[in-house]
Order: structure tokens, then sequence, then C-alpha cells
């Protein structure tokens, strides 16, 4: 079903099972609150993925269906890890469990250790996750043509980050959008550059090959300029090519040279962020389709208390105005004022509901409600 308005083409909800599926790792978030890694002596533990939050967000935020495509050790954490989700909302029928020796040595969950920071101490995130469940993905592991068929789901997400755990993942999101693509499903891919990451590949060209890829088959991206140039090679490309430059511009241009490079894509998708300390940033979405730009309302200071997952929140928000047959400017207000508050609520996703984040986006001050 096309939306005349908007240009976005999204499977009719009758009879789909999901309006989104995620494509990620889920790992176990262990946060120290307001101590540090170095000196705590407990954490709270949530769930989190940079692709499995925008599933949960359009689950309990927007309260849409929602499942999630990954792989769980059988083992303690991992019954963890899926009970988690599935307090979410989100539909935990197509994980897979792989068995455990006991030590991790071939399978395991993924941890990440994660500060918030405060004012002039930065985030830190601290990430334990070689060879996690999810890493051993292969495009084999899932039935694409029920996923995306008749009576599957409506649009896929995924990312980067899961893209660049292992040859066999990258393999398994480039067949994912495929498969989406040829049923006529969306699909987001979340850029999501992690250095860390990329640079374990043996490969030093993987992380421009494999992302090229992935795009190629998406009708939506969400990149800033830095994960554009880092991603898709563009710091050549432009700077011989485009005169890059360090004013505000560049992001747009970057949209504009991802079109040319894309023929698939519709949409291009990014926060601008300006981080005055750990606790406090100026915060602004910004959407661009083939014909016009949009941008939210500047929140220049928005005070912070878990800036982890932001982005995610942010696209969660935008994906559920995209699937209403809803504007450009609609989906970037939505997705920014998600954004905004999931960074007001500790771990790494939004404890909100609809009805803030739509007020939020009108305007509404932090009066209280009563």
């Amino acid at each position: 079903m096309r939306d005349p308005t908007t240009g976005w083409a999204v499977p009719a909800a009758k009879g789909r099972a999901w309006d989104c599926v995620a494509l990620g790792e889920v790992m176990l978030r262990l946060d120290p609150g307001e101590d540090r890694v170095r000196s705590a002596r407990a954490f709270k533990v949530w769930e989190g993925g940079g692709e499995y939050n925008v599933a949960r967000g359009l689950s309990r935020t927007f309260r849409r269906p929602t499942a999630v495509l990954t792989a769980l050790p059988r083992n303690e954490l991992g019954v963890l890890t899926e009970s988690l989700i599935a307090s979410a909302g989100v539909d935990v029928r197509h994980v897979l469990w792989r068995d455990w020796d006991g030590i991790g040595r071939n399978t395991r969950l993924g941890l990440n250790f994660t500060e918030r920071g405060f004012g002039v101490r930065a985030p830190l995130g601290v990430s334990d996750r070689a060879n996690s469940a999810a890493s051993a993905l292969t495009p084999e592991d899932f039935d694409w043509d029920a996923l995306f068929g008749s009576g599957g789901a409506r649009w896929l997400h995924t990312g980067g980050i899961f893209a660049a755990l292992s040859e066999s993942t990258a393999r398994t999101a480039v067949t994912a959008a495929k498969a989406a693509r040829r049923y006529g499903v969306p699909v987001s891919y979340d850029l999501n550059h992690r250095a860390s990451l990329w640079n374990s590949h043996p490969d030093p060209s993987a992380a421009r090959e494999v992302n090229r890829r992935i795009i190629a088959e998406a009708d939506l991206l969400f990149g800033d300029d830095h994960g554009l140039r880092a991603c898709l090679g563009l710091a050549e490309d432009w700077a011989g090519r485009r005169g890059w430059s360090t004013d505000p511009a560049p992001p747009t241009r970057a949209a504009t040279l991802a079109f040319e490079m894309f023929p698939n894509l519709k949409g291009v998708a990014y926060t601008l962020r300006d981080p005055r300390s750990a606790s406090a940033n100026s915060w602004q979405g910004v959407f661009h389709d083939r014909t016009d730009r949009y941008a939210s309302a500047l929140r220049s200071d928005l005070e912070i208390l878990d800036r982890v997952g932001g982005g995610d929140a942010f696209a969660s928000g935008v994906i559920h105005a995209l699937l209403n047959g809803e504007g450009g400017q609609r989906a970037i207000e939505l997705g920014a004022a998600h954004g905004a508050l999931a960074m007001t609520t500790p771990g790494d996703n939004a404890n909100v509901c609809e009805d803030e984040v739509e007020a939020l986006a009108r305007g509404a001050g932090a009066a209280a409600r009563r």
C-alpha cells in the first residue's frame, strides 16, 4: 500500500503478524548507576542492542507488534534475556537457542558494562561480547519467505552493529534485506558505526563493502555525516569531488550523495547533537527524502540522565510515523521527541508512553501533571 503523500510503500497491517522485526544481537547491559564500573559493588541489569532497541521502542511506547531475530545461549543468562525481551512485549518465537559448553568458549551471551557519565566525565562502555550466540547467525538460520511473505512483517530493521559482528552476520543482514525487498517490505538500516567492531575484521575494507551492500537494499538509512564517511568511504570520495568542509552543510550534502549512490533509498535521518557535558547537549532530528529536508524543533539545552539508546528511540519514532503513512515533518518530530525522552530514563530504552511523546512533539513543557 503506497501512501500518495509520502511515497512510502508499506504492506497493509491486516493479516500481518508484526509491524516490524529487528535483526540483531541482544546483550545484557550491566549498569553501575551513579557509580563507576571500576568501583561498583552492584549492577542493575537491562537488556539492549542497537537493533533490538528499535523493536522494543515500537512495542513499549507505540504499542506495535514486533519481533526480534537473534540467538541466545541455552543457559541462565539466555533465559534471563528472553524473559526481559518478552516483558517488553517483543515476540520471542524467532529467538534461536544455541547449546552452551559450560564456560562460553564457543557460544555465550554478550555483556555490556556501561557508565552513564556525569558532567565532565564522559559515558563509558566496556563490551564483553566475543563468540556470542548472535555473532554466529547465518542466512540459513531463518525462513525469510515466512518472515516477509504473506502474514509476516511489515518492516525490517537492522544495523551496522550486527553486520560488524562477524562475516556470517554481515551475510545474514544482506540476505534479510534482499528478502524483505523481494516481498515489498521496507528496510531501515542504522549505520551505528563502531570502529572497535569493524577494526577487528581481517579485511580493512569490510565496513565499506558490507555497508554498501546492505544500504543498496534499504529504504531508510539512519546515519549522520560521520557514519556515512566512516562506513561508506566518503572521506576520500567527498574530499576530492565535493570540497568537504566543517560547516553545518555537509550532513545535507551527505544525504544528497547517499541518494545518488543508492537508487532504492527513500529517506535519510540522523540526529544533531552538541554535547556540552555528559549531562546536557543540544538535540535535533533531521530527515531527508528525495525532494525535501525536515528538521525537528531544536532542544538547545537537553538535560540527560542516560544517553545510551537515544538514537535507537529516535529511529523507532521515525519508523512509527512512516508505518502510519505520515510525512517527513511528523516523522522527525516524533523521532526527536522519543529520543529526547529516552535519555531522561535509565537503561537502553525509553520508559515512556505514546502520550508523553506526542505532548513533547507538540512543544509541551515539563510542568507537573496531576
